[in-house]
Parts: structure tokens; C-alpha cells; sequence
């Protein structure tokens, strides 16, 4: 059961150190100033530590914007992480994700309509959800078309986004009232 109400509650801004507000002023300016962050504000050593990293992940990374979003969507609904995959629904659907095809990522690698390259997408990420390393037919299907680099980013970016649901799972961070709700979301 996740928890229905902050355990962590997000730093309201006028509680926010000069440091803080120095760590927010990027998300202030480009309107992104949501919960997650608020609620990692609590720690600002974690979170300027950790930011480098996730920034890599999330724009700096080898993999097409739509790769990416496809696999924080899957790792999301694995680990029934509703912040993750409300925020991400939203990304992958400007990434050029479908309606469609986000129903189709929650249904899993299986589901009828993914290209060979896209089912890897989706498989990868439950192997390394359910047994920490991807499986050889996996990897070889995803090196028929990634890089060495790109093989990596798969890896690093499932991982990132396992443990930001697990943070934001526990920590209790809810959606911002302003998100749009996906018609199908993970409890």
C-alpha cells in the first residue's frame, strides 16, 4: 500500500534556505517546480548531488527521447509508482509516445504491436525490474540496433527511474493538482 498522504511533505518556499532557493531557481523558471523536487529539497546535499546524474539521464543520454520515456513508463508501472508514470505519461506523449502505445506499455513486452526493437525496450526493463541483469536474447536483440553507449543508458536509465519510484513510492510524494490523469494508472 502506498502512502495516501506525505510522509516527507514538499519545503513550501518560504521555508526555502538561499542555498535551497538557488537549487529551485531552474524549475521556478521553467514552471517545473513540482513535488518531487520540493520534497527532495528536504536534503539538499542528496539532491545537488543527485541532480548531475538524473539530468544526465533524463536529457543528456544516447537514447531517442522516445526510448527513454518508453522505459521510465515501464519501470514506473513496475514498480506501481503512480507519481512516476502520471509525470512520465505526460513526457512520453511530447516524446511522440501514442495514447495507444502508452496502454500497450503497461500491458508489457508481449502485448501485440511492438516493433522486435521496442518488445527488447519493454523486456529489458522487467529483467532488470524482476532479476537485475538483462538476459543474453535481450541484449542481443537490443545490439542488433544500440550502441555500446546506448546498451549502457538502457541500464542506467531503468536503474535511475527504479530508485526514484521507490523514493517517491515511499516518501508518500503525490501528484501535483495541475498533472493530467492518464485514463490507466498503477496501484
Amino acid at each position: 500500500m502506498r502512502p495516501a498522504i506525505p510522509r516527507v511533505l514538499p519545503l513550501p518556499a518560504d521555508q526555502w534556505t538561499a542555498e535551497q532557493q538557488a537549487l529551485m531557481a531552474p524549475f521556478i523558471s521553467s514552471g517545473t517546480a513540482w513535488n518531487v523536487f520540493k520534497t527532495l529539497l528536504r536534503h539538499p546535499g542528496l539532491f545537488k548531488r543527485w541532480m548531475p546524474f538524473a539530468t544526465h539521464v533524463l536529457a543528456k543520454q544516447t537514447l531517442s527521447l522516445r526510448e527513454r520515456e518508453m522505459l521510465i513508463l515501464r519501470i514506473g508501472w513496475l514498480c506501481r509508482a503512480p507519481y512516476e508514470w502520471t509525470q512520465h505519461v505526460q513526457i512520453g506523449l511530447r516524446a511522440g509516445i501514442s495514447e495507444e502505445e502508452i496502454e500497450r506499455i503497461a500491458d508489457g513486452p508481449d502485448a501485440p504491436g511492438w516493433s522486435g526493437h521496442d518488445a527488447a525496450l519493454l523486456r529489458a526493463a522487467d529483467e532488470l525490474h524482476r532479476d537485475c541483469c538483462i538476459c543474453d536474447a535481450t541484449w542481443q536483440t537490443l545490439a542488433q540496433t544500440c550502441s555500446t553507449a546506448q546498451l549502457m543508458d538502457v541500464v542506467f536509465t531503468v536503474g535511475q527511474y527504479n530508485m526514484v519510484s521507490m523514493a517517491l513510492n515511499t516518501l508518500g510524494v503525490q501528484i501535483d493538482d495541475d498533472l493530467p490523469r492518464f485514463r490507466r494508472t498503477p496501484a
